[in-house]
């Protein structure tokens, strides 16, 4: 990794890029991701030990969805993943292993019944989620088994649509192992990371919610994790390994956090806050250990001031 961090660095530098130093703000979990800002709050995943949270501001946290109790008589992994909310306020979330989305009733946090299946249509887990205005779904997966090392695997993005029925982005093609994704403030473009082609890619959407045209947007100088957009049109994006987390547009990059890898890994970052100019990062320490990382539970969130603002960007 000493390469790698060294060669991002060398990149920050190269491309000019603002330098923002970040703060830890709370501490104790597994690995958490999935960063999101819902109704003045802060939410993400601690993805080992099957819970959704909440942090108050002064860093304490609420598990607001439980979805350990389905680990009972089976040996499928349950890890929540991407999450977000239907216009009828529902919220709406990944079970990666499972291949599942779970729609949660809001009675108690362990309310938590299938939404769709989508294993037909996925080889390995699933993984993250944005859902738009109208309550669609698009869900990325990793398109082959990482935890076990297994070579990587173009696969498709998932669509879900309201009613609840599941396809492909045909017209978008295999990515190659598609992570974060979000929407743009006006709902005509889908970004997605695509992990192992270190790169950003942005998708055409239309009014019906069909995705097509998809075209590289930024190269990254290390792998690309979870996205957060702002309304300025820059995506922001975790590199974990690289020891930074960095703002990207189509010309380049134009910010970056350095995040030392002695303080974990960054996955994935989102533009929260009152105004939603406070980047919230989540870095997490073991990834590959789900038993382990939920024991030790070194995982940390951090916050940085920026100068752009998420607006009405999803998640």
């Amino acid at each position: 990794m000493t390469n790698v961090v060294a060669d991002t660095a060398a990149a920050v530098a190269e491309a000019g890029a603002h330098v923002i130093e970040p703060r830890k703000i709370s501490s104790g979990f597994s690995w958490p991701e999935c960063p999101r800002w819902h109704n003045d709050t802060f939410w993400f995943t601690d993805m080992y030990t099957a819970t959704l949270r909440t942090l108050d501001a002064d860093g304490n946290a609420t598990v607001v969805v439980d979805a350990s109790g389905r680990r009972a008589g089976t040996d499928v992994p349950i890890t929540l993943g991407g999450f977000g909310w239907l216009p009828d306020g529902r919220l709406i979330v990944t079970s990666m292993h499972e291949k599942l989305v779970l729609v949660h009733g809001g009675n108690g946090p362990d309310d938590l019944e299938v939404l769709v299946d989508v294993s037909e249509f996925a080889q390995a887990a699933i993984n993250d989620m944005v859902v738009d205005a109208d309550g669609r779904a698009y869900v990325t997966q990793l398109g082959f088994d990482l935890f076990a090392g297994q070579d990587p695997v173009p696969s498709p993005i998932i669509v879900v649509e309201p009613d609840g029925t599941a396809s492909t982005a045909d017209e978008v093609g295999p990515l190659l192992c598609a992570n974060g994704i979000a929407i743009s403030a006006d709902g005509t473009k889908v970004f997605t990371a695509e992990v192992m082609a270190q790169k950003i890619t942005v998708i055409d959407r239309a009014a019906d919610g069909s995705l097509s045209n998809p075209r590289p947007f930024a190269t990254c100088p290390f792998m690309p994790d979870g996205i957060g957009l702002d309304e300025s049109g820059g995506v922001w994006a975790a590199m974990p390994g690289s020891g930074y987390v960095a703002r990207f547009t189509e010309e380049g990059m134009t910010d970056a956090i350095p995040l030392p890898l002695e303080n974990g890994v960054a996955s994935a970052c989102l533009l929260g806050g009152p105004d939603r100019s406070t980047l919230y990062m989540t870095v997490g320490v073991e990834v590959f250990d789900f038993e382990k990382s939920a024991r030790e539970a070194q995982g940390t969130i951090w916050v940085a001031d920026v100068s752009t603002r998420g607006g009405d960007t999803r998640p």
